[in-house]
């Protein structure tokens, strides 16, 4: 029998060719198209965007005291932890799709023929949700902003007087975060004679896990999510799980929604963590990620948001926290005194920030989501890819404008926001203390978080009805 060498020696080399076709698309730009859909797991620029051509810009015009006079006085700064690794769960998912890929029929097409070829699985596993190197990054350049914005109070001088206070969850992540924070100070000011201590408390910056009506009802209760599953298996996500199959190489019948959801993560952690715009992105398009942003949105609307009542008044120990420091400052104002905590610095997680948001109203849209009105939610407030990126923050800064005039500003990711409630006007974005307290008397005098969270009884299923 005869071989000839050269025939197949011409059919590797277009094999090759073939395959080479795909190594690198030229057109494709440094940050993915579908990059603000990524929702809890997007990068703070996505955000605030000019941080991207300076990383230390801030603009001190936003704040627009409404008198010359006005002086801040205090700064409570509550702040989501910095850019993390994948987490045990999420890793699972992200394993499955990438070997199903890598087991798939090889083809030519840019997205799957990359990932086979060219990409690696470089994420730890023993790295579950630590932080990354971004994530020091990312509270050392905010701890460099916050101090630009407010130089009186985040000072040198207010930080080694011992002014500045610093709380953190007891997760890895949130005390690398804090410590990021403090070094991003230190590196500032070239600090290098004294250290600085924080304060462990779970019971302000994890309060979701000591609420045991929150757990039983919505942690541990499977019929919370009943939206969330219905959706999962609805005609939306059914045509992007179908498509995913077709780009992947692999039958639909074996891509789940959480498969879905894992493509979209192996986009946002390489763009996160390496800066990276990886082939995974080019496996979805803006109509999927929006579909699968809105999947991640109904589960945090439902388990951390406006879903039950529950979901917010388990934040009212922080809530009441925040409130009880406001109130010290303007006592200690008024009298006179040295106000002892110019700055609190609070680092937690997206569940810390996103029941005390929805405990003061922000961002609650008509209607609630749910798995059928996907249509009609495209304008929805409630998209944590806007309010909960890495570093997501909410600043209340206290001012003093004289004459008693106290005055709180409210910013959410270094923007300012107005109190939902507040009449809307030339000062609604500073508004007087005392108008603040009176629109959540309410709250200040009746959430009593041990009173909320206590188990009165243990539904078997929930329904929409629930919803706030």
């Amino acid at each position: 029998m005869q071989i000839n060498i050269w025939g197949i020696l011409i059919a590797c080399f277009a094999v090759t060719l073939d395959f080479s076709s795909c190594f690198v698309n030229k057109s494709r730009s440094s940050i993915p198209r579908i990059a603000k859909y990524f929702g809890t797991k997007g990068r703070y620029e996505e955000v605030n965007p000019y941080l991207l051509e300076d990383i230390l810009a801030v603009n001190t015009s936003i704040l627009r005291p409404p008198f010359p006079k006005c002086r801040p006085i205090h700064l409570t700064a509550i702040i989501r932890h910095g850019t993390r690794y994948p987490t045990g769960s999420i890793f699972k998912h992200m394993q499955q799709v990438y070997e199903a890929v890598k087991s798939a029929t090889p083809g030519k097409e840019c997205c799957v023929c990359e990932i086979q070829n060219q990409w690696r699985m470089w994420y730890p596993q023993n790295m579950d949700g630590r932080l990354a190197r971004k994530g020091v990054d990312d509270h050392k350049h905010l701890a460099v902003r916050l101090s630009k914005l407010f130089p009186s109070l985040l000072s040198e001088e207010n930080l080694r007087g011992g002014f500045v206070k610093f709380i953190s969850s007891s997760k890895h992540r949130c005390i690398n975060s804090t410590l990021s924070f403090m070094a991003g100070l230190t590196e500032l000011w070239d600090i290098q004679d004294q250290t600085f201590d924080y304060v462990v408390n779970d019971t302000l910056m994890k309060y979701f896990i000591h609420c045991t009506k929150f757990l039983e009802d919505v942690e541990r209760n499977p019929a919370a999510l009943l939206e969330v599953d219905k959706f999962k298996e609805g005609p939306e996500m059914r045509r992007v799980r179908e498509k995913i199959g077709d780009q992947l190489r692999v039958p639909y019948k074996n891509i789940t929604a959480d498969m879905a959801d894992a493509v979209m993560n192996f986009c946002a952690y390489d763009l996160a963590i390496k800066n990276v715009n990886s082939p995974w992105c080019e496996c979805l398009d803006e109509a999927d990620a929006q579909v699968v942003e809105y999947a991640n949105d109904l589960r945090q609307f439902w388990k951390r948001g406006y879903g039950y009542d529950i979901n917010r008044k388990s934040s009212c120990i922080l809530f009441h926290d925040v409130f009880s420091r406001l109130d010290k400052v303007v006592s200690e104002n008024m009298s006179g005194q040295q106000v002892t905590e110019a700055v609190t610095i609070q680092v937690g997680h997206g569940e810390t920030l996103l029941p005390l948001y929805t405990l003061l109203g922000f961002f609650k849209d008509h209607e609630p989501l749910t798995s059928s009105n996907y249509a009609t939610q495209t304008q929805r407030s409630f998209r944590p890819s806007f309010v909960l990126p890495y570093t997501a923050n909410l600043l209340l800064a206290l001012y003093d404008c004289g004459e008693g005039d106290l005055r709180l500003q409210p910013l959410i990711n270094e923007n300012p926001v107005t109190f939902p409630g507040l009449p809307e006007g030339q000062e609604a974005s500073m508004p007087l203390y005392r108008d603040v307290r009176e629109l959540y008397k309410e709250l200040i005098h009746g959430c009593d978080f041990e009173t909320e969270c206590e188990l009165f009884t243990r539904p078997n299923q929930f329904s929409i009805k629930d919803a706030l």
